[in-house]
């Protein structure tokens, strides 16, 4: 599955070339030549030798690889959107102040009000010391499913690689979570369930689940990001002359609307992983408070993947 992602995400990526944004030729221009030689020398032999196993090479998943496309453009819009989650922060923080807070100071203000009432709910009051980190998350996604609707740009969301990244990031910021607050093998008690008589059955069941979860986000994100861009530019190339300027207009709300939700669904159900491991100090769980927490979070985890 993961392989067949990865061939799909190099397919887009290909696609993606006929009409690579003029700042990653710039930044390939420049720095392309530098960057294949690190990638012959030191990173294309080790994917070589992974992929052999698996019977294929790493232009069959990735692409070919030439000086021109060196820096991959998910990879130069995903540091840009880096940078424009800084820049936007710092620009609607603007001069700080509790008598006359300006319109941007409001708009922080209710996505930060927001996160940390979600964070309230769905983990307890204890949980907002995770709140740096998912709210990193809701800023950078955002920011990058955004980007896609503005000149110049692309959602580096619409690209496999990044949204692997985002969901093996999540996947592994909670399980470090839980095994900084559980220990180790309290940890892995947490996998078994609460029933011990059937703990050998629970346990390879969660833990399967628990390494899909990363590829699971990924997905999700990526397959609605790159099917929304898929849509707009397809509706769009109907009648040129009329459809390139005009359909664009009004996708764009659907555009946004879809943007926002698909960040929403990530930091939901990243806050769901941290609910299950992380709980509050000398706080005593009894086993059945457990198994229906267990139960109302797997319910909530639902609605979120049917999103």
């Amino acid at each position: 599955m993961l392989l067949e992602a990865a061939a799909a995400g190099a397919e887009q990526a290909e696609q993606s070339a006929e009409h690579t944004p003029i700042i990653v030729e710039f930044v390939n221009h420049y720095f392309g030549e530098w960057a294949y030689r690190f990638e012959m020398n030191y990173t294309y032999p080790l994917w070589t030798r992974f992929f052999a196993k698996f019977g294929t090479t790493p232009e069959a998943v990735f692409g070919s690889y030439t000086p021109e496309n060196a820096i991959p453009w998910y990879t130069v819009m995903f540091v840009i959107a880096c940078l424009l989650s800084v820049a936007i922060i710092w620009i609607l923080k603007g001069q700080l102040s509790e008598e006359e807070p300006g319109p941007g100071q409001q708009t922080l203000e209710l996505g930060v009000l927001a996160v940390r009432g979600m964070l309230e709910d769905i983990i307890g009051p204890h949980g907002l010391k995770y709140f740096p980190v998912v709210m990193t998350f809701a800023v950078l996604i955002l920011v990058s499913n955004l980007m896609g609707l503005f000149p110049l740009f692309m959602s580096p969301t619409a690209a496999t690689s990044v949204t692997f990244a985002l969901g093996i990031s999540s996947f592994l910021y909670y399980n470090y979570i839980g095994i900084k607050e559980n220990g180790l093998l309290g940890h892995l008690k947490h996998l078994a369930g609460p029933v011990w008589w059937i703990s050998w059955l629970i346990f390879p069941i969660e833990l399967i689940s628990n390494f899909i979860r990363p590829f699971s986000l990924g997905i999700r994100l990526f397959g609605n990001m790159f099917a929304d861009e898929k849509v707009s530019s397809t509706v769009a190339g109907l009648y040129p002359s009329v459809t390139h300027w005009v359909i664009p207009v009004f996708l764009m709300p659907l555009g946004v609307f879809v943007a926002f939700i698909q960040t929403f669904v990530f930091v939901l159900l990243s806050q769901l992983y941290l609910s299950e491991v992380s709980h509050a100090p000398h706080e005593k769980h009894d086993e059945h408070i457990e198994h229906d927490h267990a139960i109302d979070a797997g319910q909530a985890e639902e609605m979120a993947l049917a999103s």
